[in-house]
């Protein structure tokens, strides 16, 4: 049985899928938000082991919750009800799409440094390169917001919160290296706000598809499930193994992996 406030939340969308993953990527987006707004107390960031150890907590605990949401609100759900090939082809697909993008959009990372088509470090300014990758590792979360809502009321708040939780963390790791390299707290907070706005658009197409072609939606909670686990795999946590602080980063993960864990059953 699902608690108030799911249900709360699930009466005031009234049962639409696509106004239920309006209301949870909106509150996603305001928590990564409020999270990039910490810049305004982060203090002197010339201590290259002070900023790259924030870096590295906030993407551990976004790595324990997405790894977590993968499977407990979009593969399982999925795969109980509609069978395990379409999900699996949809995470094979979701992976795949996320690596494409990965190697052909131009994006910075913060410890690795640019990745991409040699001729976009020529063309773009560092400050979208960054923002190229805050969309990138983003647009999983709009995606996944937006199948769970369709599949279920309960699924769609759960994943939704967890997100916005982890959202928080995520909006400090996006403000500070953007405020580290640009000297500027109000674009450290924008592009905060940008890496939260994209998960509403994509949530909201991701909706609409699964909610007018139901045939598509264990592909779609598949494919927003590989595309989360391509990001964790592939981007987050080995960002957060390069700088020293493997054990920090480590207790981070779990932290946050303990988190969904809690807020899986509680809401469930």
């Amino acid at each position: 049985m699902a608690s108030p406030l799911v249900e709360q939340v699930i009466a005031a969308s009234g049962g639409d899928p696509l106004r239920l993953s309006l209301y949870m990527s909106s509150v996603a987006m305001a928590l990564t938000t409020l999270g990039g707004l910490g810049v305004l107390f982060a203090g002197d960031l010339r201590d290259p082991r002070r900023f790259s150890l924030l870096i590295d907590l906030g993407l551990g605990f976004s790595s324990g919750v997405m790894l977590v949401a993968s499977f407990t609100s979009l593969l399982l759900p999925s795969i109980e009800s509609y069978g395990v090939t379409a999900p699996l082809l949809g995470l094979a697909l979701g992976a795949l799409v996320i690596h494409v993008i990965n190697m052909v959009v131009p994006h910075e990372h913060f410890v690795k440094g640019y990745e991409g088509p040699a001729a976009g470090i020529r063309k773009l300014k560092a400050a979208w390169l960054v923002a190229f990758a805050i969309i990138i590792h983003n647009l999983p979360e709009g995606l996944s917001i937006g199948a769970a809502s369709s599949y279920s009321g309960v699924n769609g708040v759960t994943i939704g919160l967890a997100i916005a939780i982890q959202d928080i963390p995520e909006g400090l790791a996006v403000s500070i290296p953007v405020y580290a390299s640009t000297g500027s707290t109000w674009k450290g907070i924008f592009y905060a706000w940008l890496s939260g706005f994209s998960e509403v658009l994509t949530a909201l197409p991701a909706a609409a598809l699964s909610k007018y072609s139901i045939i598509l939606l264990p592909y779609m909670m598949g494919f927003g499930a590989g595309a989360m686990i391509y990001v964790v795999s592939h981007e987050a946590l080995p960002e957060t193994h390069r700088s020293g602080h493997e054990d920090k980063a480590t207790l981070s993960f779990f932290a946050g992996f303990i988190v969904m864990l809690i807020l899986d059953t509680l809401l469930g």
